[in-house]
């Protein structure tokens, strides 16, 4: 059985410093305190925003790399991402040419 995952601590996930390329020091300690005064219900909706625009970044990335795909495939291949391959396969076994 595989060990449970060490949830983020200040920053870190399993012993292993997790730092934005794209932020310096200074800028992520404000976010991580933005985050940290945010209540739960605002938590969540932040981290339900950043979840639905990476998948609309992906979904973008997707039909610039298949403008043949119609809005269907384009959903299938978002969630052929975002699954295991067995997984999708089995619920998707018609869907096995569909790339992303």
């Amino acid at each position: 059985m595989t060990p449970p995952i060490t949830l983020w601590r200040d920053g870190e996930l399993a012993g292993q410093r997790m730092r934005p390329f794209d932020t310096n020091a200074d800028v992520e300690k404000l976010q991580i305190e933005i985050f940290r005064r945010m209540g739960p219900e605002k938590r969540l909706q932040s981290g339900a925003l950043l979840s639905e625009t990476c998948r609309t970044l992906l979904a973008e990335g997707i039909r610039k790399r298949h403008p043949e795909y119609d809005e269907k495939h384009v959903r299938l291949a978002v969630i052929r991402c975002l699954l295991p391959e067995d997984l999708f396969l089995r619920a998707y076994p018609s869907a096995r040419d569909i790339l992303p």
